[in-house]
């Protein structure tokens, strides 16, 4: 595996960590950030593994998906979390603070289902 894919899935791998790490400590909106950021990550690397390009500059799940070999499956869920990168991050970006849109309840359905993202990108590229 090229080294640059290597350290890709390994940020994503801690991304996940500090997604699950605030998670357990309620800090829910920060829990739905880092899955955003590990799906990402976890997305570039999948997108170097199976070109020799250069990492895209973007931040939209569903480009990332687009432009690998991603099941068709998880689409719709790369659609709902792409916007987190924002709304996790600025109060102005979204109808309430960010505390005040992520619960437990919204929260726990992202981290799995980022979790089943990412399962399947790992055992893709073979980590």
């Amino acid at each position: 595996m090229r080294e640059e894919v290597k350290k890709w899935l390994e940020q994503s791998k801690l991304d996940l960590d500090g997604a699950e790490y605030n998670f357990s400590g309620r800090r829910y909106y920060i829990s739905a950030f880092f899955c955003q950021q590990a799906v990402e990550k976890a997305l570039k690397a999948l997108f170097l593994h199976e070109s020799k390009g250069a990492v895209p500059q973007s931040h939209s799940l569903i480009y990332l998906a687009k432009n690998t070999s991603i099941s068709k499956k998880f689409h719709s869920f790369l659609r709902e979390l792409t916007p987190t990168f924002v709304d996790t991050r600025y109060p102005d970006a979204s109808v309430d603070l960010p505390s005040n849109i992520y619960d437990e309840e919204n929260t726990y359905e992202i981290l799995k289902n980022s979790k089943e993202v990412l399962e399947w990108i790992y055992q893709k590229i073979g980590n």
